[in-house]
C-alpha cells in the first residue's frame, strides 16, 4: 500500500489515537479519512475507530460527550479550523459552538446507521462555520446486526475485533483502517485496489449491504459524482433492486446526499447516474419528465440534458448551492407547459417560467430545504426569462426585475442565466445582450447622486430663511449638492445651514446660475460614471 504521509493528520487527531494507545487500546483512522489520504487529498472529516468502550473512552479525555445509541464519543478538541475548513469527524454531524460552548446537532438523531455518515454534514462547500472548537468522533468495533427497518441496527454490539468493524462497513473504500503510529493499514476488502481503480464496490454482498442501510445506495451515487469513480457492475444491480426502499428513508437523509451529489464537481453524472439505476424517481421525478422532450430551434439538447447542463456549468464556476438548484430547475416546468405553434412550426413554452417557480418551490419544500434558500433558489426559477431587446429595454425594466428578486439575488440571477445559455448549447457565457443586462443593473443599484443625500431639507432651509416654497430652494438645494460632490466634507448640517443663510440674500438671476451649475455638475458626473459602467463591460 501507498504510504501515507502522516504530517498531513492534524495533531489533535494525532493526540486522540496516541492517547488511547498509550492506555493499552487500538486506535486507527478508518473510513474517508483513509480513502482520501491514499488519494492524495485532505480529509474534510476524520474519523477514529478503537477497541475502547465508551465508558473507557470518557475516562481518558477532558471534555467528552456521550448522548447517543451507537457507541459513538465526541471528544472536543481547540483550534481545529484552517483557512474555514472543518477538519474533524462528522458521523453524526456535530460541532461545537465557540460562542455557547454547546453541541449543535446539524442533524435529526434518528438520521445515523452504523459508521455511515462520517461526513453526513449538511453544509456545502465554502458554507462550513468556522469555530474554534469542534468534535472528534470515536466509535467503538462493533459486530454486525439486523437492519429491520433499513435504517437502524436492532441492537448495538461492541466488538474486540477490528475486522467485525470493517467488514460492517459499507464500500471497500471505506472499509480501510490505519495506525499511523505504526505506520500500518489494514485493507481485508482490497479497497487500495479498488481506490486506485476508481471504483465504488459493496464490502461482501451488495444486498446485505444496502438491506442494512438503504441509504447506501445514494452514497453510490454521490461518491461516483464527488471522486469521478465508476460503480462495479454487482453494486449496480442491487442498486436497481433496492432502488425503491428509498421511500424508508428520512427524507433529511436524501437531501443531504443530494446536496452533496448537486455541489460535487459532476453533478451531471451523478444525476444521469441517478436516474440510469431508478433511484432520482424517489428524490426529483418532475426531472425525468424533461427527458426526449424536445424543444425549440434555439435549444440543441432536449429539456432533460439542458436541465443537466445548465447545473454543470454552475458547479464548473463553483457557484453556491442556490445557483445550482435555480439551474437545475429553472425549466422544471417546460414538459407540461409545451404547445406546438402552427404559426411559428416549433414549441413554444408560455409560463413555464411561473409555473416552474410554483414547481421549484413545492420540489425543495419536499426536500425540506432551509426555508430562506427555498424562496432564495424558487425566486431564481420564477424570474430566470428577463431577457428582452436591448435596444428597447428601459431602466425602469431593470428596476422592476431588481425589485422582484432582491439586491442580495440580482446577480445570482444573472449567474443562472449565463448557465441557462451555456446550457442550450452556445459557446459563449457573455454575449453582448448579457454583458447590457450586466452594465443596467449596476446603472440601476449604484447610488444615485441626489439633493435627497444632503444633510439638509427644502423644509429646513425655508426655516432658515424665511422663505416660501419656490424655484429658489430648489436653486439652493443644486448649489450645495455641488459644493458636497466637490468636497463631501461639507456634508453637514452645520456648514449647509449657515451657506443656507449665506445665499438667502442673493438676487433670482445669481441664485439660478449658482443652482442650474450644480443641476450640470450632477447631470455630468452621472454621465460619467455610467460611462465607466458601460465601458467595463463593452457595451453602450
Amino acid at each position: 500500500m501507498d504510504t501515507i504521509e502522516n504530517f498531513k493528520i492534524p495533531k489533535e487527531v494525532t493526540h486522540v489515537t496516541k492517547t488511547l494507545q498509550n492506555s493499552g487500546f487500538e486506535a486507527y483512522l478508518v473510513g474517508g479519512c483513509v480513502r482520501e489520504l491514499l488519494r492524495g487529498e485532505e480529509p474534510k472529516d476524520w474519523d477514529i475507530t478503537t477497541n475502547a468502550h465508551p465508558e473507557d473512552i470518557i475516562k481518558l479525555f477532558e471534555d467528552t460527550f456521550y448522548e447517543n445509541d451507537y457507541g459513538t464519543v465526541g471528544i472536543v478538541v481547540k483550534e481545529l479550523v484552517e483557512n474555514g475548513k472543518l477538519n474533524v469527524a462528522h458521523e453524526t454531524g456535530q460541532t461545537v459552538s465557540q460562542e455557547t460552548d454547546k453541541i449543535i446537532a446539524t442533524h435529526e438523531t434518528d438520521t445515523v446507521t452504523a459508521e455511515e455518515d462520517e461526513e453526513d454534514d449538511f453544509l456545502a462547500p465554502g458554507e462550513y462555520t468556522k469555530e474554534k472548537s469542534a468534535v472528534i468522533e470515536v466509535t467503538p468495533y462493533r459486530l454486525e446486526a439486523k437492519y429491520t427497518d433499513s435504517r437502524h441496527p436492532d441492537e448495538v454490539v461492541f466488538s474486540q475485533s477490528l475486522g467485525d468493524d470493517l467488514k460492517r462497513r459499507d464500500f471497500t473504500m471505506n472499509a480501510i483502517a490505519y495506525d499511523q503510529h505504526k505506520g500500518q493499514s489494514v485493507d481485508p476488502y482490497q479497497g487500495h485496489h479498488d481506490i486506485t481503480d476508481k471504483i465504488i464496490r459493496a464490502v461482501g454482498e451488495p444486498v446485505d449491504r444496502f438491506e442494512e442501510d438503504t441509504l447506501r445506495i445514494l452514497r453510490a451515487v454521490r461518491f461516483a459524482a464527488e471522486l469521478g469513480f465508476t460503480i462495479e457492475h454487482s453494486t449496480r444491480e442491487a442498486i436497481k433492486l433496492f432502488a425503491h426502499k428509498l421511500k424508508n428513508v428520512s427524507i433529511e437523509r436524501i437531501r443531504d446526499e443530494f446536496t452533496k451529489i448537486v455541489m460535487s464537481d459532476t453533478p451531471m453524472s451523478g444525476i444521469m447516474m441517478a436516474n440510469e439505476l431508478g433511484v432520482l424517481e424517489h428524490i426529483i421525478p418532475e426531472l425525468e419528465e424533461g427527458i426526449h422532450i424536445e424543444q425549440n430551434h434555439a435549444h440543441s439538447f432536449d429539456v432533460w440534458s439542458h436541465n443537466l447542463r445548465t447545473l454543470q456549468h454552475a458547479a464548473n464556476k463553483k457557484w453556491p448551492l442556490k445557483v445550482r438548484l435555480a439551474a437545475l430547475l429553472h425549466d422544471i416546468s417546460k414538459p407540461v407547459t409545451r404547445q406546438w405553434s402552427e404559426k411559428n412550426k416549433d414549441w413554444t413554452f408560455y409560463g413555464h417560467d411561473v409555473v416552474g417557480g410554483r414547481t421549484a418551490k413545492k420540489i425543495l419544500t419536499r426536500l425540506k430545504y432551509p426555508k430562506k434558500l427555498i424562496e432564495e433558489a424558487s425566486l431564481l426559477v420564477r424570474y430566470h426569462l428577463f431577457f428582452s431587446d436591448t435596444e428597447v429595454i428601459t431602466h425602469s425594466a431593470v428596476r422592476r426585475i431588481v425589485r422582484h428578486v432582491g439586491k442580495e439575488n440580482i446577480w445570482d440571477l444573472m449567474r443562472v442565466r449565463a448557465c441557462d445559455r451555456i446550457g442550450t448549447g452556445r459557446p459563449k457565457e457573455q454575449p453582448y445582450r448579457l454583458r447590457k443586462y450586466h452594465a443596467m443593473i449596476e446603472e440601476v443599484m449604484r447610488d444615485p447622486l441626489s439633493v435627497g443625500a444632503l444633510k439638509i431639507t427644502g423644509n429646513r432651509i425655508m426655516e432658515i430663511t424665511k422663505s416660501k416654497p419656490g424655484p429658489r430652494i430648489g436653486w439652493m438645494l443644486h448649489a450645495f449638492l455641488e459644493e458636497v460632490l466637490e468636497d463631501p466634507a461639507k456634508n453637514t448640517a452645520e456648514y449647509l445651514e449657515k451657506r443656507a443663510g449665506e445665499l438667502s440674500p442673493l438676487p433670482d438671476s445669481e441664485l439660478s446660475v449658482l443652482g442650474v451649475k450644480g443641476k450640470t455638475a450632477k447631470e455630468q458626473i452621472e454621465e460619467e460614471e455610467i460611462s465607466k459602467i458601460r465601458k467595463k463591460h463593452w457595451v453602450k
